[in-house]
């Protein structure tokens, strides 16, 4: 069962990003301060889940929880600064809108960046440990799925409806066959072939 904090002694978010190793769409981040008395059964890693489950849980987090905020950086940000940067960027800004601000930043994976003088600790598999991180993790889950989901109908040939814009096979394809769109990360390797692509 997941612990439901690190320091119960402090007001404490955790938080957590979706859709680091995609090729187009943003990355998008979550914090969230769940009350001490928070408990769901099914609460764990988003990408344990199904898809019905992660949006019931969706609906339970932002109706029970003290706090939460998501956020997405978008792929021209992400180029100009690199994705691991965005993906900490994103954690940050989700953070500052909470409110109250946490006393204390649990952080999935191994790697952040300090804001302001908050505490704060990263834990590898963060949010198969942790309620709150799992908590982050289905809401920016969810909420950069239904963003793919919405751009999909502009661009249908990606499968973004299905593969969210990670690498698949109908999404490189499609790449080679009609070219980036404006939605792309034009500084990921976009094609394994991409030397020789003209971008």
């Amino acid at each position: 069962m997941l612990q439901l904090k690190i320091h119960h002694e402090f007001l404490e978010c955790g938080t957590d990003e979706a859709g680091r190793g995609c090729l187009a769409g943003p990355v998008t981040a979550a914090a969230v301060i769940l009350p001490d008395n928070f408990s769901h059964p099914w609460l764990t890693d988003s990408k344990q889940l199904s898809e019905k489950k992660r949006l019931e849980l969706r609906t339970i987090i932002e109706t029970e929880a003290i706090s939460y905020a998501v956020t997405h950086v978008m792929m021209d940000e992400i180029d100009k600064i690199n994705i691991l940067n965005a993906s900490i960027l994103a954690m940050q800004r989700s953070i500052k809108k909470l409110s109250p601000i946490p006393q204390f930043i649990a952080v999935d994976g191994n790697r952040f960046k300090p804001l302001g003088d908050i505490p704060y600790e990263t834990v590898v598999k963060g949010d198969s440990k942790f309620l709150h991180i799992a908590a982050a993790s289905i809401l920016a889950k969810t909420e950069r799925d239904a963003f793919m989901k919405n751009i999909a109908e502009e661009f249908p040939a990606y499968g973004w409806q299905q593969n969210k814009g990670y690498p698949t096979k109908i999404h490189r394809e499609a790449i080679r066959r009609f070219g980036p769109t404006p939605y792309h990360r034009m500084t990921f390797r976009l094609l394994p072939e991409q030397l020789s692509l003209d971008l």
